[in-house]
């Protein structure tokens, strides 16, 4: 049996991709981060047990876990086998606990305790990479120096035609070329929001989608049936 041809969804112009931006902004206001953190270390902690985890399960965790270790010197001293108990539910545990266990003790050995406040220093930490730097400098010190990809913002920036690749470092490229430096944070949470919210990877919500008509992929959606919509599904990566 031939196999059927994904659908190519098309590039838009910069105006267009802006236009789009701005009325998803206007449509989400109350777009942050959804990991609950009072400080740059939780924030930190929070975004590396949140890879291939929800938010949600994470929000869960991190209470009893920062109550028992409330700085970087205590998390460098944890108990490997006590702190992997406390997030085993976040899933890949034993290399979360390691990564955690080892930026802190980065942390407190190198930054005198306080966690980096600029990319290259986030990026020395174990287990930290341009998305969790991203979103700690952005939500934790109000700094925009790249733009947080997630899979949320990898589906929705292909469908609405801003981005034609699916390698995370490629699509920052592009939309930072796309979008204004100071709305670089807020593009990432934007698209987080709308992609929870409309932007579905199965069966996406197009006809109540604020940005259908500027949105490449509606027509393909709306006009299509069940299998049309797998093939046109961007699949997390």
């Amino acid at each position: 049996m031939a196999k059927t041809k994904t659908a190519k969804i098309r590039l838009v112009g910069k105006p267009i991709a802006l236009k789009a931006f701005g009325i998803l902004k206007m449509s989400y206001p109350e777009a942050c981060c959804s990991l609950d953190a009072n400080n740059p270390l939780q924030l930190l902690v929070s975004t590396i047990l949140s890879a291939q985890c929800t938010d949600k399960r994470v929000n869960m965790v991190t209470p009893a876990l920062f109550a028992m270790y409330p700085d970087a010197a205590a998390f460098a001293k944890a108990d490997t086998a006590e702190l992997e108990g406390m997030i085993r539910s976040t899933g890949f545990y034993k290399n979360k606990a390691k990564n955690i266990k080892a930026a802190c003790s980065l942390i407190v050995g190198k930054f005198r305790g306080k966690v980096p406040d600029r990319m290259e220093g986030l990026l020395e930490l174990p287990g930290v990479a341009r998305k969790t730097a991203n979103i700690v400098l952005f939500n934790s010190y109000g700094k925009n120096e790249g733009i947080a990809i997630d899979t949320h913002n990898i589906r929705c920036s292909q469908r609405l035609g801003w981005a034609d690749t699916d390698r995370q470092d490629k699509i920052e490229q592009e939309l930072m070329a796309i979008f204004p430096q100071e709305e670089w944070g807020i593009v990432s949470n934007v698209l987080v929001f709308h992609g929870r919210a409309k932007c579905m990877a199965r069966n996406p919500d197009c006809k109540a989608c604020p940005v259908r008509d500027l949105c490449p992929s509606a027509k393909l959606f709306l006009g299509s049936g069940a299998q049309t919509h797998e093939r046109l599904r961007i699949s997390a990566k």
